[in-house]
């Protein structure tokens, strides 16, 4: 059987099972669990995989809501990934209820890819990626060390065939400071708001003067006790954001400095902690993006192959594609004055046109699989091209 006839059945499954994926698509959205939280999700994915076929393995690497579910042996290994964390008090404001289904369809049709050419696919269950990086962690203990090809795909209100992430980084602040009666005897308190409100005040003056990629935004998430006692200690929490490593750990400083000239200008003491998981710019694979925007493009899409906007966040993503070849494309289920992370998109991500998008998503998916399956070369292309941009920087 060539490529193109497995392409088209491929596409003959996936429609096969679409009310199921769409039943299990509005049932995440309808449960939705924060990052590290998703149990339901999990469970729910992993016996659906299960029942297709699919072997399981539950909270790998060290991860209880991280699962690998795969089918065929040998190479190559692709792998369809996963997300399905939700956003607090938003729900699935960012789509992920699309992007776990449509990375379960993909897997379920690409395996009559695998039966004819060989080889294995995974859906790789990548929990946690709103704020908490689960794949940084994942990457670390070796989740992706036999993979060769990664691909996911985000809802969005375009498609594209590449994404441009920037790197981040968090951070969490404390200042303590001195309670004292705000009105009675004030000149014996020390103010740990006034500290955070100067670095806030600090940080919007940075702001002028960083690359227009960049980003630094936050929230106070202690502010004091009551308004007539002065603040012993407040606390907030930040993201730092650049397009390149280099420019981030620049901006890092900067962005402490703030904080730091405060706690000196109020005698507030400053305690603070970058996070753990560091994002990684995320870098495309031009050649797995061209054979996905030719693939989604069949099914009558409009396909830009790199998203024309400056940035549009940042996603874990990215230290995957520091070593194995990734792409992360957007398919549209909104018009492009959509605005994730809102409670619109969130009700998007349940309409029809969300489901459609997932159905394309796992469609093009799929016919991705069978071009790597079916063609070795480009796989062999694909990870050239890692390996240059590597040595490039």
């Amino acid at each position: 059987m060539d490529a193109g006839e497995l392409k088209s059945r491929v596409i003959g499954e996936i429609e096969n099972y679409r009310d199921e994926l769409k039943e299990l698509s509005l049932r995440i959205h309808r449960n939705p669990e924060i990052a590290f939280q998703e149990e339901k999700a999990a469970t729910w994915l992993t016996d659906y995989l299960k029942k297709k076929g699919f072997s399981i393995e539950k909270g790998i690497c060290g991860l209880a809501t991280a699962f690998r579910a795969g089918y065929g042996k040998g190479k190559p290994v692709i792998a369809l990934l996963a997300e399905y964390d939700a956003l607090p008090k938003l729900g699935h404001a960012c789509g992920h209820n699309i992007i776990a289904t449509s990375a379960v369809g993909a897997g379920i049709a690409a395996k009559l890819a695998v039966d004819e050419f060989g080889g294995t696919v995974q859906v790789l269950g990548t929990p946690g990626e709103e704020m908490y990086g689960g794949k940084v962690y994942m990457v670390r203990k070796g989740a992706f060390k036999d993979v060769d090809a990664v691909m996911m795909v985000h809802p969005a209100g375009l498609n594209t065939a590449a994404t441009k992430f920037l790197a981040c980084q968090t951070l969490e602040v404390e200042f303590f400071g001195k309670p004292a009666h705000a009105a009675a005897r004030p000149e014996v308190g020390i103010n740990a708001l006034e500290a955070m409100l100067m670095s806030y005040a600090a940080i919007n003056s940075l702001r002028q003067h960083i690359k227009d990629t960049a980003r630094i935004h936050g929230i106070i998430t202690d502010g004091g006790e009551a308004a007539n006692i002065v603040p012993a200690h407040t606390a907030g929490h930040f993201i730092v954001r650049a397009a390149e490593d280099s420019y981030l750990d620049e901006l890092k400083e900067r962005v402490l400095n703030c904080f730091m000239g405060a706690a000196t200008a109020t005698g507030a003491k400053l305690k603070y902690k970058w996070g753990e998981a560091r994002y990684a710019p995320l870098r495309n694979n031009f050649t797995l993006a061209r054979m996905f925007r030719k693939n989604l493009q069949s099914l009558g899409r409009r396909v830009h192959l790199v998203d024309p906007r400056i940035g549009i966040g940042s996603s874990d993503i990215g230290n995957v594609s520091r070593v194995v070849p990734s792409i992360h494309p957007l398919i549209a289920i909104a018009s492009a004055r959509a605005v994730t992370h809102s409670p619109q998109f969130a009700e998007t991500a349940a309409s029809e046109a969300g489901m459609r998008g997932l159905i394309d998503a796992a469609k093009a998916l799929a016919m991705t699989v069978v071009d790597l399956v079916a063609e070795p070369a480009m796989l062999v292309k694909a990870k050239k091209e890692l390996e240059q941009d590597k040595e490039s920087g």
